[in-house]
């Protein structure tokens, strides 16, 4: 039997597990990427919720969520009436789905004009786009009317 013959199936092997190998590496690569840009993209929202930024945060909240749910303006006054005191994430975003995660998030606010303090669970739903590589929030800002 030809030498050819042998190392052929080998050879095959070898090309296979190299492939096996290279697109492991490259889905561990885009999931690192995905997680990284969540941790990103969460922290971010967080930091305008807890500077009182809404016009900021309402740009991480998906386009047609938020042309179904507009802000109103008497939504927005009384956005302006509060001042956030705490924002707590918990244990973190958890996969609910391939492209998408849930987060419960404590958050205590202050109304300016009582100073009355009140604690909002805030559960959002963040979806990744993989076409444009972000993540964007589908359940719009917290609401902190009173129940």
């Amino acid at each position: 039997m030809p030498a050819d013959a042998t190392m052929e199936p080998a050879m095959r092997r070898i090309a296979l597990l190299v492939l096996a190998l290279a697109v492991s590496l490259l889905t561990g690569c885009a999931t690192d990427v995905r997680n990284e840009a969540l941790t990103r993209i969460t922290n971010s929202y967080a930091s305008a919720v807890r500077w009182g930024d809404w016009e900021g945060a309402q740009s991480f909240i998906d386009k047609d969520f938020a042309k179904d749910h507009p802000l109103s303006s008497i939504e927005s006054g009384r956005l302006d009436q509060l001042r956030v005191t705490g924002y707590d994430e918990g244990s973190g975003p958890r996969p609910d789905g391939d492209n998408e995660v849930v987060q419960v998030v404590q958050i205590n606010v202050v109304n300016i004009n009582t100073q009355s303090e009140r604690t909002v669970i805030d559960h959002q739903r963040w979806r990744y786009d993989s076409e444009k590589k972000k993540w964007w929030l589908m359940t719009g800002l917290p609401d902190f009317s009173p129940k």
